[in-house]
């Protein structure tokens, strides 16, 4: 008997490994398909649907995903407040906020090539102008700039255009868009302070020479006086810095800039508006409240 003892391997049986190696790989299994796996928002809530009809809130849209407002800047979420009716559901104030973003996304575009089409027609018509330097045009987004500067224009000190410059003022009205949109006429000048009998400071001349050119606009152009804002800045906008006389005559001039991005304000609250007024017909009129 113990000859017999003696010759039994030592150790642990060798099903035992195989058995070990099966859990390991069961375990990393499970892990991988635990990591993989993830949460469907949108989906849960479809599923849920049942459950939201039979106790919930009744929307006008079909809100398949998490309620989110359209813009940092917009105070309008969805979905909004419940609003009560004479009827035993509750209508919510709902928006489509990807078909209006989209909608504002895409009119802003083509204002933008509008405007890039403007400024092309604006630089072939005042050609020699910009040659000389006495006319600059620039583009910003929707608005067009164009710099009327002072060596063509204004005799040093004085508010008056030159009779030689009235035709190319003539030209520029004749040349702005009728569209809708704001045209803003703003004076600047230098830094060298002026004090003579007729203008107590830069803030005065600037202004004066602003009022000069929307006058001289409005005389020979059928814009709408109405679209005009006529500002004076004296020296707080330079375009360049007051330290030499070529960078000081760049500073003095008149710009027109015409703005026709505020049609987009008016498109969205318009749209917003119409989405009350269907929300109202639709769940009664306020007085029915």
């Amino acid at each position: 008997m113990l000859d017999e003892e003696r010759d039994e391997p030592a150790g642990l049986p060798g099903w035992v490994m195989t058995f070990a190696d099966l859990m390991t790989l069961l375990m990393c299994f499970f892990v991988l398909m635990l990591a993989f796996s993830e949460m469907d928002v949108a989906r849960f809530k479809l599923l849920s649907g049942s459950m939201r009809d039979a106790f919930g809130v009744q929307a006008l849209l079909d809100a398949r995903t998490v309620p989110k407002g359209t813009s940092v800047i917009t105070r309008e979420f969805s979905p909004g407040d419940p609003v009560p009716t004479p009827r035993d559901t509750i209508n919510q104030f709902t928006m489509d906020s990807n078909l209006n973003t989209l909608d504002v996304m895409k009119r802003r575009t083509l204002l933008i090539e509008e405007t890039e089409l403007h400024a092309r027609r604006l630089r072939s018509a005042l050609a020699a102008e910009i040659a000389n330097g006495s006319v600059a045009i620039e583009t910003e987004g929707v608005k067009i700039i164009i710099r009327i500067l002072e060596n063509a224009s204004f005799d040093s000190g004085y508010a008056d255009v030159r009779p030689s410059f009235l035709p190319v003022l003539a030209r520029i009205g004749s040349l702005i868009d009728l569209a809708d949109g704001t045209v803003t006429v703003s004076g600047h000048t230098d830094d060298v302070p002026i004090a003579n009998e007729r203008f107590r400071s830069n803030w005065e001349l600037s202004a004066s020479r602003a009022v000069s050119v929307a006058h001289e606009l409005l005389a020979t152009s059928p814009l709408d006086p109405s679209r005009f804002v006529v500002t004076g800045h004296a020296d707080t906008q330079p375009r360049a810095p007051n330290d030499g006389p070529e960078n000081r005559a760049r500073n003095r001039r008149v710009d027109i800039s015409i703005v026709r991005g505020t049609e987009l304000d008016k498109n969205r609250q318009v749209s917003i508006d119409d989405a009350r007024v269907g929300l109202v017909d639709a769940g009664g009129s306020e007085g029915e409240r």
